[in-house]
């Protein structure tokens, strides 16, 4: 049986994605359906059975290497493209960069657990929906890796396994994700590329943040209370000495933890104060990428002054900030590139009319779920949040004209359905990288993981089901 050694990267995915899809726009009719303004929607939407078969325009060798640029923006016509969503992505891992540095994110963390001493199971609960809160504002993913090396020791101190901080961390932050409200990296830009404000459907996002995030606290609480209570039944038992070994060295983790000092407290002020203001502008002045970009340039450098930073060190992490998620800013432009060679080739009106077929007659509760089993197995194949959103957002989102549902809520159901595979997916890179650090097999994750990925199915299918019923 062949078996592949690795899984291509992201961006290899995309490129043949790019080929595959130029390559259909000389097998496949080129066509266009006859869009009318909907003032309800307040855009032009696509009039079901309007398609009709125009001249072909084949895209050639040239033509799919200038994808990915054209994906950022219009070489001809100048018009933008994933530009601004790239910068604006680039400032906010700026604005991270420094907060990072600033060390108010990692001490607030490490006081908690010492207040909570004697209670540690409550470290639990409180940590969990901090993760949570930041998967659903920021899409904090990448940015959890440096904590398992800080909360493993600890909670192994509080006689848990690493298995429960990898949970706290990696579950806290996936149901954040899950339940995105206002992430930047995943329904702000799936809203951008559905054309849909993103605060739009975001009661159902936090109904499922909400359940989710409850119900995968208790998850945790169980099997923590139970190993506390009986070590030998921690999946991780036969593993125990070398994890003491490894991770403890016979020292309590939690001596000398540096106390939380008054700026650190006014960055994490000002943490929280940058998504409540980028959350009314948005809303109530109409912002939009560049503005939300400006916010996060000049909250980063408050953040830095008020940390005490010196000028080196704001200058230095903002670009390390930035830095970190360059790849992201990249995949935004080069997924967008798919787009390109579909919309340039005169194609997807024509995919959108055999999809339109598909979805034909059905439901709108139907139509949403399928919608989401779609997003759950691309998913596999994108784990980038950002990039997924951008390749399927424009062919999944003008469906919904056709089967009377928002396209809010297809922004929702593709926030659950990457949501949901992140927790088992081999090739998402934090899931894997955090496990290695842990030192748990990716096999014993999934016998943890998999009753509670059960239930975020089955919980997502209910709540996008209402959804359907209720908006339609």
């Amino acid at each position: 049986m062949l078996k592949i050694k690795k899984f291509p990267n992201t961006f290899t995915i995309l490129f043949l994605l790019i080929a595959f899809f130029a390559s259909l726009t000389y097998l496949l009719p080129a066509g266009k359906y006859t869009r009318e303004m909907n003032e309800q929607l307040g855009r032009d939407v696509p009039l079901p059975g309007s398609y009709h078969v125009i001249e072909s325009s084949p895209q050639g060798f040239f033509d799919t290497l200038m994808a990915p640029i054209s994906g950022f923006y219009d070489p001809i016509s100048g018009v933008i493209g994933a530009i601004d969503v790239s910068l604006f992505i680039l400032m906010v891992g700026g604005f991270l960069g420094i907060v990072t540095q600033t060390g108010a994110i990692d001490t607030g963390i490490a006081r908690i657990m010492v207040r909570l001493k004697g209670k540690e199971i409550y470290m639990i609960p409180i940590l969990m929906t901090l993760f949570a809160l930041g998967g659903t504002s920021y899409g904090m993913a990448e940015e959890s890796l440096a904590f398992y090396g800080l909360l493993i020791p600890i909670f192994m101190t509080a006689r848990f396994d690493p298995l429960v901080a990898v949970a706290v961390i990696f579950v806290g932050t996936g149901i954040g994700t899950l339940g995105s409200t206002i992430n930047p990296f995943g329904t702000v830009i799936a809203s951008n590329a559905a054309s849909v404000d993103f605060l739009s459907g975001v009661e159902l996002r936090f109904a499922i943040l909400a359940i989710a995030l409850v119900v995968g606290i208790g998850y945790v609480m169980r099997y923590a209370k139970k190993i506390q209570n009986n070590p030998d039944s921690s999946l991780l038992a036969h593993l125990r000495d070398d994890n003491e070994k490894h991770f403890l060295g016979g020292k309590d983790s939690t001596d000398n933890l540096p106390l939380l000092t008054v700026p650190q407290k006014g960055v994490l002020v000002l943490f929280i104060l940058t998504f409540s203001i980028m959350i009314y502008g948005v809303s109530s002045l109409g912002w939009w990428m560049a503005e939300m970009a400006t916010l996060f340039i000049f909250m980063g450098i408050l953040c830095g002054i008020v940390g005490r930073l010196s000028e080196d060190d704001l200058i230095n992490s903002f670009v390390a900030g930035a830095a970190d998620l360059i790849g992201v800013a990249l995949i935004v432009g080069v997924a967008r590139g798919i787009v390109v060679v579909m919309e340039a080739g005169n194609i997807t009106d024509t995919i959108l009319n055999y999809a339109e077929g598909l979805v034909a007659g059905k439901s709108s509760v139907l139509f949403i779920n399928t919608v989401y089993g779609i997003e759950m197995l691309l998913s596999f194949i994108v784990p980038s949040t950002s990039g997924l959103a951008v390749m399927s957002m424009p062919i999944l989102a003008p469906l919904s004209d056709f089967a009377n549902t928002g396209r809010e809520l297809v922004v929702t159901a593709f926030m659950s359905g990457i949501g949901t595979v992140l927790f088992v997916t081999p090739t998402y890179g934090v899931l894997m990288g955090g496990l290695a650090i842990a030192r748990i097999p990716y096999v014993t994750w999934l016998k943890f993981i998999a009753p509670l990925v059960a239930f975020f199915v089955v919980l997502n299918c209910i709540i996008l089901s209402i959804g359907a019923s209720l908006y339609s």
